[in-house]
């Protein structure tokens, strides 16, 4: 059957003709099926003879006029064994409108009116395809899921979406904590959800198991071939240093500048620690005022008594013009003015009065807390300064070279040298703190105008996945907080801030229901909060040690006993009200939506925490070798993440 609007557009020949085609090419024998050549030719000449199509393999046994339909018209076209039904269409709209073109109430439908293409009861589904040996999920197949439902990526290899088009909107809820070595010991507590979506896919988050970040990270970007291109990246790219006057003349950047910032973990791991005695945070900037958008700050030390301390500071703006630049009097007497690197020398310092105290009230009536500071390992500046501050882009961490397990981080003087054919560093009389500053934020600025890819060498580069569903004409809503939206949101999206799970819940059930909105992504961090709190307590670090050795120990069904009779009460009471939130998100849920919901890693926080105790050798009650047990147990555990699938019928 055809809508008859279509009549006004093509003649009826042609739209029986390509009919005609679509039935052979999904006759039940392949051996009678055309190949690529020989439908090109049936489609550029109608005169072509052609065979009568029987069965297609998808035939389901039932008329599809079997019940009678009154906008059925008597003028029907028959050729070959092929009828066209003229079928009055269900509106007056006059084009067919698609799957999530998402128009309010009382506007034209969306995805009903593919309804008479699929048949009268037509249902979207999800089947999962059988596993081979080699065939192990990762996050990206998860998020390849979803651009293929509402965008235009390519058909995952292990599920088969049945009547795609009938899909609404697809709905990915983020719960991590949950790995599927708790979901197996505690099957019965979250038998619920595989009430709503069958049963879980194992997925490999990640060998690595860093923080909750990497696991949103591999969900919310896409990853893109990229261009061929024959010039060397020294001709291929230009700094916009010094051009712009404002971060908002950088059109059309694949994630926002924010996404670049530092993580908790980031900081962590590159040795920030704004936890000292002494050190001053930045403030938000007065009310009414203009704070700078982005800085770059460089800083020379000498060695003193106490150490190195510092000598000189500087700021520079976007157009690479000097903020601030000031000699600053150590606290005490100097055993090295360091001149081979720092290129100060006693001549210069002999004057200087302007103490430490000092240049820390100056500087944070500079950097606010809403301005992004950049800069080349910024810990030992912040350091020198005594500063703390949350917004960081750091070019050491930005370029660092993964070399297997090690990460190296490369000089500013060879960044400089590779990406903005400039020479620094080069004089023999130290280094010059703007030139320093200057060269950190025109790289920082390459990273943010061609992507967090661009100075590495794979074939891949990464998208933002609004952006991508946007190009596909899909609206987003990413419901999660605000660090998570400062990353991965933009103008194409709706980017709804939370501050706590419930809070989570109740927008999301909102958002759900609005019909111009095709995905929604939010994140329930009540379990992963818990699972945080609980490596802060001795006796809960205990005992998760004790249950991990005992489980390396016993096989597998007796480590699941066990693990299921020492659940504390507390984390069964996050457990089921994780569960209560999730079945109140289904049931707000259209008719024919997706929802999928993914766990990305396990327990996080307390595998981190044995390897601190590790590297730190921490003094514990238990032995070394017991906590390295445990800690391979934990790891191996939280690398094996869970996807549920289905639709909502």
């Amino acid at each position: 059957m055809a809508d008859a609007s279509l009549g006004d557009h093509y003649p009826r020949s042609e739209m029986l003709n390509c009919v005609h085609i679509g039935l052979l090419c999904v006759q039940k024998k392949p051996s009678i099926r055309p190949d690529a050549s020989e439908v090109v030719l049936m489609l550029s000449s109608q005169s072509t003879s052609r065979r009568t199509p029987s069965r297609p393999a998808f035939y389901s046994g039932h008329s599809s006029t079997s019940g009678g339909d009154s906008r059925v018209s008597s003028g029907n076209v028959s050729e070959n064994g092929v009828t066209m039904s003229e079928l009055q269409p269900r509106c007056t709209a006059p084009t067919m409108s698609t799957p999530g073109s998402g128009e309010a109430d009382g506007d034209a439908p969306a995805a009903s009116t593919y309804y008479d293409v699929y048949g009268p009861d037509a249902k979207p589904d999800v089947v999962f395809k059988e596993a081979t040996s080699n065939s192990t999920l990762n996050l990206q197949d998860v998020q390849g899921l979803v651009t293929w439902v509402i965008g235009e990526g390519m058909p995952p290899s292990w599920l088969f979406v049945k009547n795609k088009p009938l899909i609404p909107k697809v709905v990915l809820l983020y719960v991590p904590g949950l790995d599927a070595a708790l979901y197996m010991s505690q099957s019965r507590l979250l038998s619920s959800l595989k009430e709503l979506c069958g049963n879980p896919k194992p997925v490999l988050a990640s060998s690595r198991v860093p923080d909750e970040t990497h696991t949103i990270d591999a969900l919310l970007t896409c990853r893109v071939k990229r261009k061929r291109q024959s010039k060397t990246s020294n001709q291929l790219y230009e700094s916009d240093g010094g051009k712009l006057s404002s971060l908002e003349e950088l059109k059309d950047i694949p994630f926002p500048v924010k996404y670049y910032t530092l993580s908790g973990k980031d900081f962590k791991d590159n040795g920030y620690s704004f936890s000292l005695p002494g050190f001053v945070p930045t403030v938000p900037a007065p009310s009414g005022s203009s704070p700078y958008e982005i800085l770059a700050l460089d800083c020379e030390m000498c060695v003193t008594v106490a150490g190195f301390e510092l000598t000189r500071v500087t700021l520079v703006d976007i157009k690479g013009e000097v903020v601030l630049d000031k000699l600053v009097k150590p606290a005490n007497p100097i055993t090295d003015y360091n001149t081979r690197f720092s290129g100060i020398t006693a001549e210069m310092l002999s004057d200087v009065m302007t103490t430490l105290q000092e240049i820390q009230e100056v500087l944070v009536g500079l950097v606010y807390k809403e301005t992004i500071l950049v800069g080349h390992s910024l810990e030992n500046d912040l350091m020198a300064l005594r500063i703390s501050h949350d917004l960081i882009i750091d070019t050491a961490v930005l370029y660092k070279y993964n070399r297997g397990p090690r990460c190296i981080k490369i000089a500013l003087r060879v960044l400089a040298k590779k990406y903005l054919s400039r020479e620094i560093q080069n004089t023999g009389s130290g280094h010059d703190s703007v030139e320093d500053a200057r060269a950190a934020l025109d790289l920082a600025l390459l990273k943010i105008k061609y992507g967090p890819d661009f100075g590495s060498p794979p074939s891949f580069s990464r998208r933002n996945l609004a952006s991508i569903l946007h190009e596909s004409g899909k609206k987003c809503s990413l419901i999660d907080e605000v660090n998570v939206l400062n990353r991965y949101s933009d103008a194409s999206c709706n980017s709804i801030a939370v501050f706590s799970e419930n809070d989570a819940l109740s927008r999301s059930m909102k958002e759900v229901k609005n019909k111009k909105i095709s995905f929604v992504w939010t994140q329930f961090s009540g379990l992963i909060s818990y699972l945080h709190k609980r490596t802060q307590d001795p006796e809960k670090l205990k005992s998760c040690v004790a249950e991990a050795i005992a489980l390396k120990t016993c096989d597998g069904k007796t480590a699941r006993k066990r693990a299921k009779e020492r659940t504390c009460p507390e984390l069964k009471e996050n457990l089921c009200e994780l569960v209560k939130k999730i079945r109140k998100l289904y049931s707000a849920l259209p008719e024919n939506a997706m929802f999928i919901i993914c766990t990305g890693h396990g327990d996080t926080p307390m595998v981190q925490r044995l390897k601190k105790m590790l590297n730190h050798r921490e003094e514990t009650i238990e032995s070394r070798e017991n906590i390295v047990h445990a800690l391979e147990v934990l790891q191996a555990q939280a690398e094996v993440a869970l996807c549920f699938c289905c639709v909502k019928h």
